[in-house]
Parts: structure tokens; C-alpha cells; sequence
């Protein structure tokens, strides 16, 4: 008996931290910690994954940080395009639910990669020509991957999840993108030998 109680005591605390967290006073800085947490285990995942490959040496605490404030840069601008979203789209129809899917990759995907490299410029000291660069070398691989990963992805969002929990889902679903991510992001193209 007592432990049925227990359970029922425990559901009854998570609700109501549920309930607290994604509340309309806390959900932007529970989305930004979601952002921000989730986009540093990705990275530090790929790390793990670099350095039993033996394409990297140690774990970089600092990249680590970088991705991580680069998922709050982009955090900030889901947690807004959501809202903004589902208010000029309201509904949940099947051909509402593919609008906001299309206008999501047309629109949001080419600004929150752009916020990436954007931030992640500013935090490695990036001149404009190296920033340049990285878009035409990078930018291009994680666009044609926002197609494969997240029409599907989104659909399941829209269609049924209520707005408070878009970013959440987002950002578990991005968790294995954000180890894409990392990786396109830290490849560094072959040198070229220049002792020929």
C-alpha cells in the first residue's frame, strides 16, 4: 500500500513540475536550458565518438561550451518561431500541419543554421572570410540533412503536440542531428601535401 501511495505521490510531484516548467511564465528558459543541454551532449557524444575513432585527440571542454551556446542562440529563435507559428497557422489539420512543415524548412531551418555558424563564428574569433568560407564548405550539409530529419520529424509535431512542447521534441529529436552537427561543423578538410 505504501509503495502504491509513493508512486502516486511521485506522479502527482513530476506533473506538477511538468506543469511549472512549461508554463507560460518559464517556458522560454526551460526551452533555452533544453536548447542549451541537449546541443552539449550532442557535441560531447560526437567527441566520444571522434576520439575512439582516433580523429580527435581529448575531450574539448571549449567546444563543448560553444555548441552549447550555440544551442541557445538557436533555442531563442525556435522557442519565438513556434509561437509565431502556430499563431499565423492555427489548427491541426493535415493541410495545415504540411504548410507549417514546408514554411518551417523553407524559413526557420536556413536561420537556425545561419545562427549557428553565426554564433559559433562570433565564439571562435572567425574573420568575415573564414565565416564565409565555413557557409559555402558546411552549410550546405546540414540543409540537405534539416530535409531528410525533420519534415517527418515536424509533422509528428505539429499535428500533436500543443506549442509549449514543440522545442522539447525538437531538441530530442535534434539530440542525434546535433552529433551530426558537431561533426560537420569540426571536420577539417585534408590538407594538401605540399612537399610534391
Amino acid at each position: 500500500m505504501s509503495i502504491a501511495r509513493g508512486v502516486t505521490q511521485l506522479g502527482s510531484r513530476v506533473n506538477q513540475l511538468k506543469e511549472q516548467i512549461f508554463s507560460p511564465k518559464n517556458l522560454f528558459y526551460t526551452n533555452i536550458a533544453i536548447s542549451v543541454s541537449l546541443s552539449g551532449v550532442g557535441d560531447i557524444l560526437e567527441q566520444h565518438y571522434e576520439i575512439l575513432q582516433g580523429t580527435w585527440e581529448k575531450w574539448s571542454p571549449v567546444r563543448t561550451s560553444h555548441m552549447a551556446i550555440s544551442g541557445m542562440s538557436v533555442g531563442i529563435v525556435c522557442h519565438h518561431w513556434y509561437r509565431f507559428l502556430d499563431r499565423k497557422m492555427p489548427g491541426r489539420t493535415i493541410g495545415i500541419v504540411l504548410k507549417k512543415v514546408l514554411v518551417d524548412q523553407m524559413v526557420c531551418s536556413p536561420l537556425c543554421i545561419g545562427m549557428f555558424f553565426v554564433t559559433l563564428g562570433i565564439l571562435e574569433r572567425n574573420t568575415w572570410t573564414e565565416f564565409k568560407q565555413e557557409i559555402r564548405d558546411k552549410a550546405h550539409q546540414l540543409y540537405l540533412a534539416e530535409w531528410i530529419v525533420w519534415p517527418p520529424a515536424q509533422i509528428i509535431n505539429f499535428y500533436f503536440l500543443p506549442t509549449r512542447f514543440r522545442v522539447l521534441y525538437d531538441n530530442t529529436i535534434s539530440l542525434g542531428y546535433d552529433v551530426y552537427t558537431s561533426q560537420v561543423k569540426h571536420d577539417k578538410p585534408v590538407a594538401e601535401d605540399k612537399s610534391e
